[in-house]
């Protein structure tokens, strides 16, 4: 197990600078900053900020936010007024200063060097984000499908036991769902998630709510077909206790239930567009290579 000293061993030197106000927000001193970088004279690196704040405007950022001076001063043009203003920069105010200073010290190519890696660390990090969210998409694609699929073969065993007409199914459907959600119809479901009357509530389920209704659904009709059931009354009480039973395993697990789980985006048509976002940039991407070809 590493110890907390070892683990500050591996801290930058950079890192070690950083300062946090009041509020929780984190800062480093420029008068700090100027000596790690080996700095002779404060008003020399103050050249450099004035560098890193014009750099930070041309990148449409607002100076104030990353450079903050704690001393204002009167004189622009008054270095003995100057050596004793302190700035408090961010982390980006950091990164243009040390963009921005002269590379011909150690000091500063090594800062340089370090914020390189660290943005490269950062990417690498958004691509795997970016990876697991389209893994996780994926799969709920997968599951909002399969479900689609199982309703079908639900529909199929609930006709076997009797259950024909539009109502009768909505009805048998209700009390699935009543069992699983603690006592929440469709209608009270989709109320209390503010979605519209023609709107399906499994189009708006998260991974988790779809594999627990997949596992109410696939329960369901196994035991119809299983049990041969051709009666009204039973196939309804068996769809309320499989849905019963899926509660109390999450309740017995601490998970969340059904009803608290999180509203997302309509899954359908989520889809949609993504399939039109897709064929737009195929076809952007067929356009240029034909201009270029041509």
């Amino acid at each position: 197990m590493k110890t907390r000293k070892s683990q500050a061993k591996k801290r930058s030197v950079f890192e070690k600078l950083r300062k946090t106000d009041r509020a929780g927000h984190e800062y480093w001193s420029a008068k700090e900053l100027s000596k790690l970088l080996d700095y002779s004279k404060y008003s020399l690196f103050l050249k450099v900020l004035d560098k890193a704040k014009a750099a930070c405007i041309n990148a449409s950022q607002d100076t104030f936010i990353h450079f903050k001076d704690v001393n204002p001063i009167k004189s622009v043009g008054d270095d003995l007024q100057r050596n004793n203003g302190e700035v408090k920069l961010s982390r980006y105010g950091c990164y243009l200063a040390i963009q921005n200073a002269d590379p011909n010290f150690k000091p500063v190519a090594l800062a340089q060097a370090y914020f390189a890696s660290q943005t490269r660390l950062q990417e690498l990090k958004q691509q795997q984000q970016r990876k697991n969210l389209k893994i996780i998409k994926e799969r709920r694609y997968f599951l909002r499908e399969e479900l689609a699929k199982r309703n079908l073969q639900l529909a199929g065993a609930a006709r076997k036991a009797g259950i024909t007409t539009p109502s009768d199914y909505a009805f048998f459907q209700n009390h699935g769902y009543r069992g699983l959600y603690g006592g929440l119809d469709v209608k009270a479901i989709r109320e209390t998630r503010h979605l519209d009357p023609d709107e399906n509530i499994l189009d708006h389920m998260d991974i988790t709510e779809l594999s627990v209704n997949l596992s109410r659904v696939t329960q369901t009709a196994e035991k119809l077909n299983r049990d041969q059931i051709h009666d009204i009354v039973d196939a309804n009480s068996i769809h309320y206790a499989v849905g019963l039973k899926v509660r109390k395993a999450l309740e017995g697990t601490g998970n969340t239930l059904p009803e608290n789980m999180p509203v997302l985006e309509n899954i359908t048509l989520k889809k949609q567009k993504d399939k039109e976002l897709t064929s737009q940039k195929k076809s952007k991407k067929e356009f240029t290579v034909n201009s270029i070809s041509k």
